[in-house]
């Protein structure tokens, strides 16, 4: 080992304060010769986790750290007018110690958050096995004390935490240049020698070269919202950042031991990680059954009502069920059918399916979904692949309003501190970065604006990209010196979390308590618990993620039927509507979707007016085709549509499999079919080949092609199978171009239901959907307008708001639609003096006010 480590080390996570990103901190490491290296960000763990696979990945030993925050007195106490806090540097020694630093730092936010998550001296103490402790930077305690002159406390928190650590307390000790540092680094040498404590020597990085320091700087003011001081830094210095060996010894010489003593450290340091071990929770099922009896005996008794011939799906069952059991998912299924049908059985509205899970037909008999995956064609594989052990992943789509009691009834049944939220973050994207720097520079707004809006909108696009594909932001920076050091620093931070917060639908259930292996903090808005680690994270570690997703269409799916049943009397089943409803078909045709699910868009008006849908199949491709990539098919498949006999194979496998879409490739199940049709793969591996070939790997790609065309000792190959060489290769290329861009056909099906479903209310009882559908925008005037709008030009007659109603919103009267006064008040400033003219009967020509809201909308 190299002699000496960093054991102070911010990194990104650290938010807007180190500058540092965890793949640069790793790689600087090696760079230096330095084998192993510290993770230690401000009161959190959140990158613990991935620094720690990224280390390993390295070659280089990850040490797991975090600078806690402690309390001046109880950490409960929060009477104090000001942010009264202190440093401390703790580190993991074992894998105990990672358990007791992941306890202290969930406490520091459950229960000792002010302003910042903080623990305390007590609290410490019952958590300090395992734990080695340093006394940090200025902000420590001890370095504070002895600066204020009160030795005796200095000194009597330093034994009090040697006599807690033993021989793993250290004094910290850093030179970064400041006057502080250099008063207090005599004093801390003198009480380590006089009372045998041993020091350590640290280099507090918050970014990764020296040169990095001025944007570091702009990221504090960001923070801070202030503004850059030409010539002068907020730290003091340029200093913090990680130094060579060389480096450190030359700032310590009269105690060379403090940067040895940082080996001593990283030597006693050895945590690992689990990735391998499943923390699922375990179901509880009835007597006499074992889970997978149970798990078999739900399906069968499903299956039977289902359909007419089970013994016709037995074999497709009973495979997916030894799939499922024998990659340790029983349990998985269990618990999901469990709060699908808990919600179902509670009236909350449960959207068909979502992503690829609606290729099983053992989620299908659980009622987790609602898509026949025999009708459809829908590919397990695509969903769980045998050959490729991953957590499954059954995304839920519940009405938005009701999403929060499926999540109380599983917090209420697996407990409260097995269930948690998981956290997101949100980073400096291109423009974000642009506009938030140039206020650090303290650049015209004008001019960040302008410079900004030279970015163009489009998925992760940055500020590279944008270089590149707008010559005149290009030019700006090769020609304006302010611009080109906006644009440098941006490119520096962009990327970088600017800030927490709680992923949307993402939700962690455990077997054992959360806290137990994986940090805690606490959702700013509603006090709950969140995971500190990111979703993808939890699931390499083996745990139960779900996202609970709120869609906004399945509550007017709900209100409409209501409605519906209020005004007509009429009870519609939405869960069996007949899919060959031609007047929904031509209203689709017809581009007459507004309120439509997935259809109500320009785009794909114009496409339902070209592709003029005549079955769910149509709507399915519809969905599929309209991204960028696959739009350049979608010619071919209206010709092909238009003209079934025009439509030419490359060669008769692919006829069965693309028959369906015309000749066309549009779904990633296609890719699999034809891996396995035409070359002899299995299911599984199809599936792994599809995944290869959406990521581009060209070494990759090579080897599967030859396999592919020619076979190995497992898979037949093309040729052996009467397909051409040429041929083979052909079809091999377009599979590679188009998987990169291909739609997942379960997802597609699932969401065509949900768009039919709402057409189907639209075009059959448009008053009572539209007046649903507006409901659901109380607050967004533009949408209501638009859609009062379209009722102007429907003709269907609104009534005015009646005054003598508390009212909210709108509601069906008389085959009309009738304004409740707060609906009213959200389609436009405007119509207040509507309201008060009748208030004082003065108003009465409603009609007029109606005509009014759809100029506004001509108008923009």
């Amino acid at each position: 080992m190299s002699g000496f480590v960093h054991l102070h080390v911010h990194s990104e996570y650290s938010l807007l304060d180190g500058a540092a990103r965890i793949g640069d901190i790793i790689t600087r490491a090696g760079e230096l010769g330095q084998d192993a290296i510290a993770i230690t960000d401000h009161g959190v763990m959140y990158g613990v986790a991935e620094f720690y696979l990224a280390a390993k990945n390295a070659g280089i030993k990850p040490i797991i750290g975090c600078e806690m925050y402690v309390a001046p007195g109880d950490m409960h106490d929060r009477s104090a007018r000001f942010r009264e806090y202190s440093h401390l540097l703790l580190i993991a020694k074992n894998n105990t110690g990672y358990v007791n630093l992941v306890k202290l730092c969930s406490l520091g936010f459950t229960e000792g958050f002010y302003y910042k998550p903080r623990i305390d001296y007590d609290l410490l103490e019952q958590h300090s096995e395992g734990i080695i402790c340093l006394s940090a930077c200025l902000s420590g305690d001890i370095p504070s004390y002895l600066l204020n002159g009160q030795k005796e406390k200095a000194y009597s928190l330093a034994k009090r935490l040697k006599n807690c650590f033993g021989d793993d307390f250290y004094i910290e000790v850093m030179d970064h240049g400041l006057q502080d540092e250099r008063r207090v680094l005599p004093l801390l040498v003198e009480l380590a020698r006089s009372l045998d404590i041993k020091l350590a020597a640290t280099n507090d990085s918050h970014y990764v070269k020296k040169d990095d320091a001025e944007m570091q700087n702009v990221l504090l003011c960001i923070q801070m919202n202030r503004t850059v001081e030409e010539g002068q830094l907020i730290f003091g210095t340029d200093e913090f950042y990680i130094k060579s060996e060389d480096e450190m010894l030359e700032l310590f010489p009269y105690a060379p031991d403090a940067v040895s003593n940082t080996v001593e450290i990283a030597d006693k340091c050895s945590v690992d990680l689990d990735f391998s071990s499943s923390h699922l929770p375990y179901f509880d099922v009835p007597q006499p059954y074992t889970n997978t009896d149970y798990l078999e005996k739900l399906t069968r008794d499903w299956i039977k009502e289902l359909y007419p011939d089970p013994e016709k799906v037995e074999e497709r069952m009973m495979y997916e069920l030894g799939v499922i059991n024998k990659m340790g998912f029983t349990d998985y299924f269990l618990i999901v059918a469990d709060f699908v049908n808990y919600a179902k059985k509670n009236g909350i509205m449960v959207g068909p399916g979502r992503g690829s899970a609606a290729g099983s037909i053992v989620a299908y008999a659980l009622r987790i979904t609602d898509i026949d995956p025999i009708k459809w064609g829908l590919l397990f594989e695509r969903f769980l692949n045998p050959e490729r052990v991953s957590m499954p992943d059954i995304d839920i789509d519940f009405c938005d309003e009701n999403r929060q009691l499926v999540i109380d009834y599983v917090t209420e049944k697996y407990g409260h501190d097995k269930v948690a939220q998981i956290v997101t973050f949100g980073t400096l994207k291109a423009k974000q970065a642009v506009r938030d720097v140039a206020r650090a520079l303290r650049i015209e707004l004008s001019e960040a604006d302008r410079i900004a809006k030279m970015i163009p909108f489009e998925l992760n696009m940055t500020l590279t990209k944008a270089m590149d594909a707008n010559p005149k932001l290009r030019q700006e920076y090769e020609t304006s010196d302010s611009v080109r050091r906006l644009i440098d620093i941006a490119m520096q931070v962009e990327g970088m979390p600017r800030q927490s917060s709680t992923h949307a639908a993402g939700i962690v259930i455990s077997r054992t308590p959360i806290s137990d292996y994986v940090p805690l903090c606490v959702n700013n808005k509603d006090g709950g618990t969140v995971a500190q680690y990111t979703m993808n994270i939890l699931e390499s570690m083996g745990y139960l993620k779900m996202d609970f997703l709120g869609l906004r269409t399945l509550s007017v799916l709900r209100d409409a039927r209501e409605l519906i049943k209020a005004d007509t009397g009429a009870d519609v089943d939405l869960d069996h509507l007949p899919f060959d409803d031609r007047e929904v078909f031509d209203m689709i045709s017809s581009g007459e979707t507004d309120g439509v699910f997935q259809l109500e868009s320009e785009g794909m008006r114009s496409l339902m007016t070209k592709l003029r849908p005549e079955n769910l199949g149509d709507i399915m491709v519809g969905i599929s085709l309209f991204r960028p990539g696959p739009m350049a098919k979608i010619p071919d498949y209206i010709a092909g549509k238009n003209d079934p006999s025009s439509v030419v194979y490359q060669h008769p496998i692919l006829e069965k499999i693309l028959k369906d879409t015309y000749g066309c490739m549009v779904y990633q199940e296609q890719v699999m079919e034809i891996v396995r049709d035409m070359a002899g793969y299995s299911l599984g591996r199809s599936d792994l080949v599809r995944r290869a070939m959406a990521k581009k790997k060209q070494s990759v790609m090579e080897q599967e092609r030859r396999i592919f065309v020619y076979g190995s000792e497992d898979v037949d190959g093309a040729v052996k199978r009467g397909v051409p060489e040429k041929t083979a290769n052909e079809i091999f290329d377009q599979m590679m171009d188009f998987a990169q861009y291909a739609f997942n056909k379960s997802h597609a099906c699932a969401y065509a239901v949900v768009a039919y479903q709402t057409a189907y209310l639209k075009c059959h009882y448009e008053i009572e959907f539209m007046t649903a559908l507006m409901n659901s925008f109380i607050g967004n005037s533009d949408k209501l307008l638009a859609y009062i709008a379209y009722l102007t030009r429907r003709k269907i007659k609104i009534l005015p708001p009646d005054i003598n109603r508390s009212q909210a919103k709108f509601s069906v009267e008389n085959g009309s639609v009738r304004f409740g006064l707060s609906a009213l008040k959200q389609v436009g400033d405007s119509v207040y003096d509507v309201i008060e003219e009748r208030k004082h009967g003065d108003f009465t020509d409603f009609e007029d006010f109606i005509n009014r809201c759809g100029k506004w909308i001509n108008k923009g």
